[in-house]
């Protein structure tokens, strides 16, 4: 079985947090998010820094997208130092001008990838922002643009539930890094870590993704961390 590669476009590799029923949030609600309330749980909040200091050593090239920051308070945050990473934000409307001031001044690079032609980002000038403006989002184009325009060789996705499904049936993702807490969460309208369209039929099964499994390490306090490569 022969591994996907792609050699005009980044690799990448999904790393997230997730529960051992698969959810990426504590709950529906935007006012949930695993970031505020795994560290307020006793059972979790425990080993919950190794999940971070996993984070420290992923690619210097970050993907997520502007309502995940927007939750976490980046449109009125004061603007921080430096950091060596660059940073790819989807977005069309979450993030204020001061927002993407924000990661222009905590980014090596800031490239934002949007629909909306009247996005804040085209206001704000900056040598370290670039825009890649689309009229209908193309996950595949952009990261080829980001690779052969920006050099963006390897790239961590970090987004929500609905926008890894289409990572996934676009056949973008070639490994899968996953940190797995120690609690089950449930519900149905809680984000999971792969959302977005179903498959309905048998013709659709070419669009799963098949996984290899590479590494496998138990961590403290009852977390498990599970590496793969997609292999189809």
């Amino acid at each position: 079985m022969n591994y996907r590669v792609s050699m005009n476009r980044p690799i990448t590799t999904l790393f997230m947090l997730m529960s051992v029923d698969g959810k990426i949030s504590p709950g529906a609600s935007d006012n949930l998010d695993v970031d505020k309330d795994f560290p307020t749980i006793d059972g979790v909040k425990e080993g919950l820094h190794q999940y971070y200091e996993i984070e420290q050593t992923t690619d210097i090239w970050s993907f997520n997208t502007g309502r995940v920051q927007a939750k976490m308070g980046v449109n009125t945050a004061d603007l921080p130092e430096k950091t060596p990473v660059s940073f790819v934000l989807l977005d069309n409307n979450h993030l204020t001008e001061h927002g993407v001031k924000y990661f222009c001044a905590r980014s090596k690079e800031l490239v934002i990838i949007t629909q909306n032609k009247v996005h804040p980002a085209f206001s704000v000038n900056e040598n370290n922002l670039h825009l890649i403006y689309q009229e209908k989002l193309d996950l595949s184009a952009a990261l080829e643009i980001l690779k052969q325009n920006y050099g963006c060789e390897r790239l961590t996705v970090q987004s929500g539930g609905t926008l890894n499904g289409m990572f996934l049936r676009e056949k973008l993702f070639d490994y899968i890094d996953i940190v797995v807490a120690p609690i089950l969460i449930g519900g149905k309208s809680t984000s999971t870590l792969i959302d977005g369209d179903s498959i309905e039929n048998e013709a659709d099964l070419s669009r799963l993704g098949v996984l290899k499994l590479i590494e496998c390490d138990t961590l403290e306090d009852s977390y498990i961390r599970m590496r793969y490569q997609v292999i189809r």
